[in-house]
């Protein structure tokens, strides 16, 4: 006889299988600690101290976090819509083509809070157009929006290579990025935000696009669960059949889906160009755009959930710093494997608890209502 099974509730969905596939993850890259000659729960106390120990482990857990808040988002706005968008990493780097032309034209002509404005439009304006054409393949030609988002990665990179080396790079510099932007193109820092807790920061970066960052995941929220464009968004992602039978263009409403998703992807280069190196570098999405991916997923495409897996994320990164420098025999490679570990369980991997707690919540509801008394009216 098979086993009962039940619909999780939103608490068990959301927060009980996120959280076992993270404990499942740990556990595992405990053992490949083990395996190197490492104590786990020293490595683990690292982690933890090296991200949020200090006001400049903060600070920089924070601005890793900005990355993955924009990129998780991006992600999990086409997730709604049925479409599984992996080019952040190329929309993240036209976003950063959209920062630094406004920047360059007028960052020493305007205060850092009207240039600001300028640019966060041209990066979801550049961002936005390069998921434009994967989005026309998809809806009016049916090419798969995997295929060509994930390609158009490598023309983005190889156009970031052009541009850089033979269009942007000052005449008298070797290194290939931009100019250093004027002052009105610096973001300034919010280490001042962590000092009013006693909280000492020195050189993190941690900046004002993190609070763009946080009102992005409320608009977000707001796009998706309160307007009609996000119902309409959410229909064709649930079923395509109900959004034809509802007269919903799913041409019209995929093109609008993926440039929203572009323009939450494009946004991610204020954070590094403006916030941090005050010009375009090459490499400056560094990886972002697909660990956007495994953020969506752990946050289960959620706002407030992809914030709190940013922020996990941007532990990894900070305190996976700390543990490669203070123990010699995890390298920055067997870190690299740790967030890897993560990504397979809160990704590849997500569905893979979730049979066995439906089984035993269709147990404990079965109990529950065998339990329950019944009760029977009287004839007269």
């Amino acid at each position: 006889m098979s086993q009962p099974f039940a619909k999780l509730p939103a608490w068990a969905d959301y927060g009980l299988i996120p959280l076992v596939n993270l404990i499942v993850a740990f556990l595992v890259a405990g053992l490949v600690v083990l395996l190197v000659g490492e104590n786990p729960l020293q490595a683990a106390v690292l982690m933890v101290k090296g991200a949020f120990g200090s006001g400049q482990g903060i600070g920089y857990t924070l601005y890793y976090a900005t990355n993955f808040i924009f990129t998780g988002l991006c992600v999990a706005v086409a997730f709604h819509c049925g479409l599984f968008n992996i080019g952040g990493e190329g929309q993240a780097y036209l976003g950063g083509l959209g920062v630094s032309l406004v920047c360059l034209a007028v960052g020493n002509l305007l205060p850092w809070w009207l240039t600001f404005p300028l640019a966060i439009l041209g990066a979801a304006l550049a961002g936005a157009l390069w998921a434009l054409i994967p989005a026309w393949l998809q809806a009016r030609r049916g090419s798969h929006i995997v295929i060509t988002t994930i390609m158009f990665n490598f023309i983005a990179a190889s156009l970031m290579v052009y541009l850089l080396v033979g269009v942007l790079k000052p005449a008298a510099s070797q290194a290939p990025e931009t100019a250093v932007f004027g002052p009105g193109g610096q973001l300034p820092q919010l280490g001042w935000l962590l000092q009013m807790f006693g909280l000492k920061v020195r050189s993190a970066p941690f900046n004002v696009s993190f609070l763009l960052a946080l009102l992005s995941a409320f608009l977000v929220w707001v796009l998706i669960w309160r307007t009609r464009l996000g119902y309409e968004i959410r229909t064709l992602g649930l079923s395509p059949r109900a959004a034809d039978y509802a007269g919903i263009s799913q041409t019209k409403i995929i093109i609008i889906t993926m440039m929203i998703s572009g323009a939450l992807a494009g946004m991610m280069a204020l954070n590094p160009i403006m916030g941090a190196q005050h010009r375009m570098q090459l490499d400056f999405v560094s990886g972002a755009g697909f660990v956007g991916i495994a953020v969506a997923l752990m946050g289960r495409s959620h706002p407030l959930g992809i914030v709190l897996a940013a922020i996990l994320f941007g532990m990894l990164y900070q305190g996976g710093a700390e543990i490669a420098f203070d123990m010699p025999n995890i390298s920055r490679d067997m870190i690299v494997i740790i967030q890897g570990l993560v990504i397979l369980f809160a990704g590849a991997l997500e569905h893979m608890f979730r049979p066995a707690l439906q089984r035993l919540f269709g147990r404990i509801a079965g109990s529950a209502l065998r339990a329950a008394p019944v009760t029977t009216g009287e004839s007269h």
